[in-house]
């Protein structure tokens, strides 16, 4: 099924997030991961793309072997990265041969060890370029990426809605945002993309913290903001891994719940290929329901 036609018939939709591992045991844990969380009922998950394409093949392999064989449906990253246009056309082909039916078109992170995005002879330069050609000649329901925070090479927040709503109108139906912790964020974030023009449904991106120094590491990569309280909190623990993980897991169902009171279509998780974190939240939120009892009008 179509995503934004899912998020039209149910609100909200909850997804998580997978990467393709490398490994053989890594893979089993995956498809260990995904028959754990089964049960919470995902309306979709999605399948990344490595930096330079790493795990194209992991990509299309994972993505249509938990479509067929898990019954949930997926959503395959997919970005311009090293990858001539007669690539592209070869994995979007092999995707729909697959049953998958939801892209995320993504520029792309340079290969590690590079610090620009270089465009392969016969590529592709933008993600909105990604969605424009898929767009023309597939038939898939396209997805983008947004950034509450401003993404890290545009120079304003308004510069990078201005470039989202060239994502929009090339064709993407709903967006996913990078993590985030300061849910003011999000609000600040939705009304002005709203403003300049962009109807689609905004998605909230949910990464738990269940190891202080690991998001620290990757706050550091994509340029998000741990706010100081919950800095200071994960501090003062002291590396105990066990109290980081149970304070990650209750800030982040605080998180979402407050996100879904106020109207977010959706939580999208950071899942990093575990489910325990997840599950936990996913549990509390069903018990409690927050999107039901709402004080408010939604913000979204």
């Amino acid at each position: 099924m179509r995503i934004d036609e899912l998020i039209a018939q149910q609100s909200p939709v909850f997804s998580f997030e997978f990467f393709p591992p490398k490994t053989p045991e890594g893979l089993e844990t995956l498809y260990e991961t995904i028959r754990t969380l089964a049960p919470m009922q995902p309306g979709y998950v999605s399948v990344t793309y490595g930096a330079g394409g790493a795990t194209r093949d992991g990509t299309v392999e994972v993505s249509t072997t938990i479509k067929r064989e898990h019954g949930i449906e997926t959503m395959a990253h997919l970005s311009c990265v090293g990858e001539p246009q007669e690539r592209i056309r070869e994995l979007l082909e092999r995707l729909a041969d697959g049953g998958i039916e939801n892209i995320l078109a993504l520029r792309g992170d340079p290969p590690r060890g590079e610090t620009e995005f270089q465009p392969p002879e016969g590529g592709l330069t933008s993600s909105s370029e990604l969605a424009a050609l898929i767009s023309r000649d597939f038939d898939f329901a396209i997805g983008g990426a947004c950034f509450p925070e401003v993404h890290p090479e545009a120079p304003s927040l308004e510069a990078d809605i201005a470039f989202l709503k060239t994502k929009v109108d090339a064709g993407a139906t709903f967006l996913i945002t990078q993590l985030f912790f300061d849910n003011q964020a999000y609000w600040d974030f939705v009304p002005a993309a709203r403003e300049a023009g962009i109807d689609v449904p905004i998605i909230a991106g949910v990464m738990p913290i269940t190891s202080y120094a690991q998001i620290q590491r990757f706050c550091q990569l994509c340029e998000a903001v741990i706010p100081e309280p919950l800095a200071a909190a994960m501090e003062a623990l002291d590396g105990d891994e066990h109290a980081e993980f149970e304070l990650g897991v209750a800030y982040a169902a605080r998180q979402c719940e407050e996100l879904l009171a106020g109207g977010a279509p959706g939580i999208h998780f950071y899942t990093l290929n575990k489910a325990p974190a997840t599950r936990a939240i996913m549990g509390a939120l069903k018990a409690s329901k927050p999107w039901e009892r709402a004080l408010s009008a939604p913000r979204t």
